[in-house]
This record gives structure tokens, sequence and C-alpha cells, in this order.
């Protein structure tokens, strides 16, 4: 049987890519587009049997560009993210997408309890004052955070890792997520929001989710900390919070354009905390991402199941064709 046609669209070197697909040996034809533009993914795509997908969302697979793929079988995305690409006609197109599930929650859900931290004790004014030759051991008016109420939305590995944390700091800790439980930790989304002193944000980002978080309902004074997406919060009601003195600081991992715009607001507004979207990305769950999309490439191009389908389709890999096209 003549080698896979696998089309690779992370933002990585060819060279690195074709070192890290070297397990698959000759099993696979590997690819990359020309060019990381639109343009060039539509091209590279008619041959296409298997994608691993772009976690930047930069060449993502929507309706035009399955379309484009007659030829696909698989795709994985090397990430918890989906954003993008389109499930629904992925699934009418019988291709499966998987992603690779709780490869990064340990990292995320440290990086959640950090920034909270450091906002609380103000560690980041803090350190700019001393820089600057200031001694403000009065002024910062630090808090701390046992005894206060964090409301986690979402409530995946990621945020089952975050109340189990923020508990054992002596937090009273609860969550919201789309699917209604009956455990006590379990709280309306109102509620929860209105309610907390921090509110931690690591739900993924959907149509339902866009938008979710309205930090002008928070209370006053309170904490906003987003892992998830930045489309799962309402940006410009977020400046406006934080304008307004309504909020005590935030914390930021993802902003609704990637990388934050030079003239964005955020970046002048004080109690605000930015991080370039690396809450997941540590040498350990780097490690465990690629382990994960290897196992699940080397299942398909031997027709084994593989792990963590998104969109409802069959896990069994199956080629389109018996013989992939000449190249």
């Amino acid at each position: 049987m003549s080698p896979w046609n696998l089309l690779a669209l992370p933002p990585l070197p060819e060279e690195l890519m074709r070192r890290l697909l070297a397990p698959l040996g000759d099993r696979v034809r590997v690819r990359v587009p020309a060019a990381r533009d639109r343009e060039s993914l539509l091209a590279a795509l008619p041959e296409a049997e298997i994608v691993l997908g772009d976690w930047t969302g930069t060449l993502a697979l929507d309706a035009e560009a399955v379309k484009s793929a007659p030829l696909l079988a698989f795709v994985q995305q090397p990430s918890v993210g989906v954003d993008g690409h389109d499930l629904d006609a992925l699934a009418a197109a019988g291709v499966p997408l998987a992603n690779t599930p709780g490869v990064s929650a340990v990292a995320v859900s440290e990086w959640c309890l950090a920034a909270t931290l450091s906002l609380s004790r103000k560690l980041g004014a803090a350190d700019a004052a001393v820089r600057a030759g200031e001694w403000p051991q009065q002024g910062l008016q630090p808090r701390e955070l046992r005894g206060r109420r964090v409301g986690v939305v979402g409530y995946g590995q990621i945020g089952a890792n975050c109340v189990a944390m923020f508990r054992a700091l002596g937090c009273q800790a609860s969550y919201w997520t789309r699917t209604p439980r009956e455990d006590a930790g379990f709280e309306d989304l109102d509620a929860l929001v209105s309610g907390s002193d921090v509110v931690v944000v690591v739900i993924a980002l959907s149509d339902e989710t866009r938008g979710l978080i309205d930090p002008r309902r928070m209370k006053q004074g309170a904490l906003l900390v987003n892992a998830a997406r930045g489309g799962v919060v309402d940006q410009q009601a977020l400046v406006e919070a934080l304008r307004s003195g309504h909020l005590g600081g935030a914390a930021l991992d993802v902003f609704d354009e990637e990388p934050l715009p030079a003239a964005d607001p955020l970046r002048d507004l004080p109690d605000v905390l930015l991080s370039p979207h690396v809450a997941g990305v540590t040498p350990e769950a780097t490690s465990r991402l690629l382990s994960a999309t290897m196992d699940n490439l080397t299942a398909a191009v031997e027709g084994r199941e593989v792990h963590g389908v998104l969109n409802g389709v069959a896990p069994t890999i199956n080629r389109k064709f018996t013989e992939s096209p000449a190249t």
C-alpha cells in the first residue's frame, strides 16, 4: 500500500516537522503548505488524507476547506482547542476529528492558581515599584486568598483541578458547567459570577459560550482569570469594568485577537496580568501532547481506533481509496 499523504499545518519549520513525524516512517508522505495562508491551504488539501492541524487556528478547516479535501480520512488536532474547524462539515464528510484532551490540564490549572495569587498579592505592581526605585510597603494592599469565594466556569479536567487546588488553599470553590450536576459544588452561572471574589474561566469556546462572561456582572473588586479563549469573555466589557474600578484586576492568557494588538487598551490598564497564550505550554505538557498526537497518528495509519474524536464520527480510520493518487 502506498504511503498516506499527511498534510502538516502547525507553525513549525518543515525540517523540525519532519523530524517529529519521523517515527511514522515510510507509512506517511509528509507535506506542508507552500505558505501559511488560505490559498496555500486550499491548494494542498485535494491530496491530503490525514491533516495534522494548526494549533494557532490560522489554517482552519472550515466548510470550504473540507469540500476541497475529497480524500481526507482523519484530522488530528495537536491541542485541546479546535477553534475554526467546522466539526459539522467534517462529520458530514465522514471525517473524524480528534484532539488531545487532558494533556495540558495540570499546566493550565497551575497557571490559573499562580495568576490568582499574583493578582491577590499584587506581585506585578510590587515588582515594578521596586524596579522603579520605590518601596511601597503600605500602598499596595495585597489580600490573602484563604477564605475567598472562587467560581470556576467549566468543569473538565482543568476545571476540576482548579476547584481542588483552590479548596486546598482554604477557598470556598464552586463551579458551573453546561451540564447541571447534583453535587454541592455546582452553582448557577449568574450566582457564581456575581457572588465570587475570583472567577476562573476554563470552558471551551463554542457558539454557546461566546461572550458568556460579562465582567460588569461580577462582584465589586473581584478578580477575573481567563485561560480558556478570549471570546468566552466580553473583552470590551472587561476593559470597561477595569477602567471604572469595578474589577480589582484580571489575569489573561487569551484574547479576542492574538497576538494582542499594540494599541489594545488592556496593555495600559493597572492590575492586569498579560500572558501570551502559554498557560498550557510546559515541557511536561508538550511531551504529553506529542505522545498523544503520535499515538493517534500511528493508530490512524495502521487502521486502528483513535482517541479523542469530537465530532461523533466512528474512530476507526478508513482510507477513501485503496491507493492514494499519484504524486
